[in-house]
């Protein structure tokens, strides 16, 4: 692909999202990042990453650290920053990626080259799936699904002005129970081609 070409997907727990980015990273040829991207800026900055994934997509907490001149004190923060500004580059040097959370709809929100895309489900669809996944019942399942999204949306509105979900930052926002992942893949892929040829 010789233009740029950015895929950012945001996702309800359960709602097939990380499968719809690595089946869309793979029509299109391109890397996804997602909890790999941590090992990629830990490997950039000669650290651990097992020493940054203890603060990975956490809250932070601004009434437990501060800033001073620029320089934060929270942990949580400086390892979302790292992550921020990795893809940050990895987007000025032109390069075509399909990135999963990390709050990169907002992160990479000028890039022109930028889709972003919010992958939702209907609460019955995606206990379902989670139950089938991970072979739990159905009341560990809606509970796991609770607790992964307070955790995303905590996360990402800690970190950015905007929220969570709000379909007003997403240039596309689907419903994958309505048509299942294969086929919301095909509508994606067509709303991406689409864009692609309007440039």
């Amino acid at each position: 692909m010789s233009e740029q070409l950015i895929i950012s997907v945001s996702r309800e727990y359960g709602s097939g999202g990380h499968e719809i980015a690595q089946k869309l990273a793979e029509y299109y040829k391109l890397p996804m990042y997602d909890h790999n991207l941590l090992d990629e800026v830990a490997a950039s900055m000669n650290v651990s990453s097992k020493e940054l994934a203890e603060f990975d997509e956490k809250r932070r907490n601004k009434f437990l650290y501060r800033s001073v001149m620029g320089m934060n004190s929270s942990p949580a923060d400086n390892v979302a920053r790292m992550q921020f500004d990795y893809i940050k580059k990895k987007a000025e040097a032109g390069e075509s990626f399909v990135i999963v959370g990390r709050c990169s709809e907002i992160v990479l929100k000028d890039n022109p080259n930028l889709i972003s895309i919010f992958v939702l489900g209907d609460k019955e669809a995606k206990i379902e799936r989670i139950m089938q996944i991970y072979e739990l019942d159905a009341r560990h399942a809606e509970e796991r699904m609770i607790e992964k999204d307070r955790r995303r949306k905590s996360y990402h509105n800690s970190h950015c002005k905007v929220k969570w979900g709000d379909s007003r930052n997403y240039d596309l926002s689907i419903n994958s129970s309505r048509l299942g992942v294969e086929e919301t893949v095909e509508s994606l892929k067509n709303y991406i081609d689409a864009r692609i040829a309007h440039k």
